[in-house]
């Protein structure tokens, strides 16, 4: 047996690594990492906001600001979540190697 690849051999690897590339690209995409973050923190602050006391709403002027705060996070992060959804990442174009032949 040869220890060197044959060129099939190495095209297979290198379409793997391709692929394990664009899937990680997508995992850490910036819009589900903020979409993530924005609904987690205003799922917290928007619970802070419905158990806030008349202390708290006195001190903002009335204004209980947790619970918009909250909401409005909740709204942007749900915003970058379908953002992801309706416009995933794309993936790369085809080489030279892949393109159709006619």
């Amino acid at each position: 047996m040869s220890d060197s690849y044959s060129e099939k051999n190495v095209h297979d690897e290198v379409s793997e690594l391709e692929t394990k590339s664009v899937t990680a690209a997508r995992l850490f995409d910036i819009r589900r990492i903020i979409g993530g973050l924005f609904v987690v923190y205003g799922v917290i602050v928007t619970i802070a906001g419905f158990v806030a006391s008349d202390d708290d709403i006195d001190k903002a002027q009335g204004v209980n600001i947790n619970l918009w705060t909250g909401l409005g996070m909740l709204v942007l992060g749900l915003f970058f979540l379908a953002w992801l959804k309706l416009r995933p990442t794309a993936p790369p174009p085809p080489t030279a190697e892949e393109a159709p032949r006619d």
